[in-house]
Order: structure tokens, then C-alpha cells, then sequence
């Protein structure tokens, strides 16, 4: 199993010398990947639903704020010498696909080829509307096209591409990104076009457990949901083999044993933990990514750093 960590992009710990000190003790003590959300502005009125609680509120609604990602990617690049970048995710239809495919792959060069393009077509409708991209509506559909121009971009020596939402021609894109053929593309998002996303045009399938829409959060779910995309793959002509399977749990936290019989997975002692992190493997996860700097409520760093060395030797250790 490799672990991720995910970073705030808001709040008392969004600082550029607590996001450094997070970022290289998590490359200090093994784990793989650092990865941080997108949102280029928080709109003060929302009325979408956000997909990852039970009442649709969006947590980051009352502080306003929001690094943006890419660049705050380049700084831990820049902090940090082994451990991989990860966007989680970015939120494609957001930018113009030529400047975001210039600035990841500018990343990957400048980070020796650490990037890991976590993807996903949005949920805030007022966000959209702000940014002036195409229609919310038609995400799902810009989403695919605009992947199909980053491999493009990313792959040809004479880039082309005659889309509905984007086309180019007789331009020369470079330099490329590091990792060949281009940086692992990992499909964020729970519900059905999600999985077909990941099986026919990504390199992994990385859901959250808590979408209370569409419940992956026991195995079972997502078992019966990692069944959907192998056969999703399958009739698309791919392996079901190559699509990783990333899994992003919200609940992560150590409290001792727990006996209760709805023990959330993730939580209690760390051998139950790792116990679920091996039932987790069995199924065909081999990526866990764990919210750590969350457990701290006031933002406390030296708590969180303290967070990060328990799972390393409360949890890895023993799964």
C-alpha cells in the first residue's frame, strides 16, 4: 500500500512555512504523495450541494479562502525533493486547457517528474459562473475533451486538436512533461460517469468515501463499484489491471480500540486501522490518502506533525 497525505488550502496551517514543515516531515517518514484541493474563489452564496456531507454545506464556505493549486504544488516542489504532487483534484474546466496544460506540465519538469494530475468536473455552479468557463452543465463533457488536448499537448511533436470546447494547430508545446508518456491521470469522483471517466480515458480511479449520493464508503460498496469500472474497462478494450484504485478517506483518526459494532473504518486502535488498510488491499485499493492535517482542530502544527509520525508507527508498521 503507498499513502498520501492532503494538504490545507485554507486556514492557520495554508502558511508557506507550516505547508513546507508538513510537506517534507510526510517526505521524511515515507509517505508518497502531498496533494491539494481547487477552488480558484469561494462564492459567498451557495446553493449547490456539496457532494461530501450529509447537508450539502461546503466547510471552507466561512473562511473564503483558497490557494490556488497549481502554484502552491510548485512551492512544495520546491520544498521537497522525493515525495509526489498531487492535484485532488483539479477542477478541469476551470482553466483554459493550453495554460493548464503548460503550468502541470512546467511542474512535472521543474519537480523532476513527481506530478500526479488528480481530475474532476466540479460541483459549484456559482464557482463556474464566477470563472466564466464553459457551462457547468456540459462539464462532464469538457472535462473528457479537455484531458484528450493535455495527453495531446503532452504527447505529439506537432500538437493537434479540432474539438468543441478546444482546438489547436501548427504550434510547437514545449518542454514536455518528465514522465512518459505523460503524468499519471487519477479520476476523482464516485458517481457513474466518474468510474466510466477513469475506465476508458485515466490511469486511476480515486474516490472519497463520504458522497452520501453514491456510497463507497464500506468495502462492499466499493467493491461492487472497483466491479463496475474493471467491467467499464473491459468493454472500452483496456486491462482492468493498469487503472489503479486510490481510495480518500475523511474519517482517518486514531482513538484507541473501538468495539462498537459501526465502527467507522479508519478509526479506533491502529492495529484496526491497519486491519482495515489489509482488507482495503485485498480488494484492490493500493493507495490510501488520509486527511491528517484535519485531526487538528486549531490548526496546531505540532500536532499534526505528531499525527503524521502515529500513523507511521501506530498504523504502516503494522499493515
Amino acid at each position: 500500500m503507498q499513502y498520501g497525505i492532503t494538504l490545507p488550502g485554507r486556514g492557520p496551517l495554508s502558511t508557506p512555512d507550516s505547508l513546507a514543515t508538513i510537506a517534507q516531515r510526510a517526505e521524511a517518514l515515507g509517505f508518497d504523495s502531498v496533494a491539494l484541493g481547487d477552488h480558484i474563489l469561494v462564492p459567498k452564496n451557495i446553493d449547490s450541494d456539496y457532494p461530501y456531507t450529509e447537508t450539502g454545506e461546503f466547510p471552507g464556505s466561512a473562511s473564503g479562502q483558497a490557494m490556488e493549486q497549481i502554484t502552491a504544488l510548485a512551492y512544495m516542489a520546491g520544498c521537497t525533493s522525493t515525495i509526489r504532487l498531487a492535484t485532488s483534484v483539479l477542477i478541469v474546466p476551470h482553466r483554459n486547457p493550453l495554460v493548464a496544460a503548460k503550468a502541470l506540465a512546467t511542474l512535472d519538469v521543474l519537480s523532476g517528474g513527481r506530478l500526479i494530475v488528480g481530475v474532476g468536473v466540479g460541483w459549484c455552479r456559482e464557482e463556474f459562473e464566477a470563472v466564466g468557463c464553459e457551462p457547468f452543465d456540459e462539464r462532464g463533457a469538457v472535462t473528457d475533451e479537455y484531458i484528450r488536448a493535455f495527453k495531446e499537448l503532452w504527447t505529439s511533436d506537432d500538437p493537434t486538436f479540432d474539438g468543441e470546447y478546444v482546438r489547436f494547430s501548427d504550434i510547437w508545446f514545449l518542454p514536455k512533461p518528465v514522465q512518459k508518456p505523460h503524468p499519471p491521470f487519477w479520476v476523482g469522483g464516485e458517481s457513474r460517469p466518474a468510474i466510466r471517466r477513469a475506465a476508458t480515458l485515466c490511469d486511476g480511479w480515486y474516490p472519497i468515501g463520504n458522497n452520501p449520493a453514491f456510497p463507497v464508503g464500506t468495502p462492499e460498496a466499493l467493491e461492487n463499484s472497483i466491479g463496475r469500472l474493471h467491467r467499464t474497462a473491459e468493454r472500452a478494450g483496456r486491462d482492468p489491471g493498469e487503472i489503479q484504485i486510490i481510495y480518500r478517506s475523511h474519517d482517518y483518526r486514531i482513538t484507541g480500540t473501538d468495539t462498537s459494532p459501526d465502527r467507522a473504518r479508519f478509526t479506533g486502535s491502529g492495529e484496526q486501522i491497519a486491519g482495515d488498510i489489509r482488507l482495503y488491499g485485498e480488494i484492490g485499493v493500493s493507495y490510501l490518502v488520509l486527511d491528517i492535517a484535519r485531526l487538528s482542530a486549531d490548526g496546531n502544527l505540532e500536532e499534526t506533525l505528531g499525527h503524521l509520525e502515529d500513523f507511521t508507527t501506530q498504523v504502516a508498521s503494522r499493515a
